[in-house]
């Protein structure tokens, strides 16, 4: 089990979130908004203007033994769900420290957690990049999966 953080740890990692949150945009020419959710969780979000997906928005969650973050990727598929979800579980094979999953509204997400003892300015860079780069790689080829029928032209 992972260390259980104390008021003053926790205090100092979120200092330390926020302060590397005032510099994202220079270590990512995407980032095009950052900052601390209002609210009574420790909450953090950051956009990113994507080709692929127009924006892709990483939330961050400080818990007491982890950070939590995820990335809304696309709506529940209208079609080939059995397709397009063994197509995520086969690419949850290959992702490092994220994967997909099932979320609100059966929509589809990206996630993961860090332990807070690992949380520093280069995995908070790392985690943003994985998860923009794997919906950027992806998202068209499952979007059109998922929609097939919205992407087909009919022929006059």
């Amino acid at each position: 089990m992972s260390d259980l953080f104390d008021e003053g740890r926790r205090a100092g990692l979120e200092r330390r979130i926020d302060e590397w949150l005032g510099t994202v945009h220079t270590q990512h020419p995407n980032v095009v908004s950052a900052q601390r959710a209002e609210g009574d969780e420790l909450r953090w979000m950051v956009r990113l203007r994507g080709d692929a997906k127009e924006f892709t928005t990483v939330w961050l969650r400080l818990g007491q033994r982890t950070l939590q973050y995820e990335t809304y990727v696309m709506p529940y598929p209208e079609e080939n769900a059995p397709v397009l979800f063994e197509q995520l579980l086969r690419r949850n094979e290959r992702l490092v420290g994220a994967h997909y999953a099932l979320g609100a509204e059966n929509a589809v997400f990206l996630t993961g957690e860090l332990v807070l003892r690992a949380v520093d300015e280069r995995e908070l860079d790392r985690i943003i990049g994985t998860l923009y780069a794997t919906v950027e790689a992806h998202f068209g080829e499952l979007i059109r999966l998922g929609f097939a029928s919205r992407f087909t032209t009919s022929a006059k």
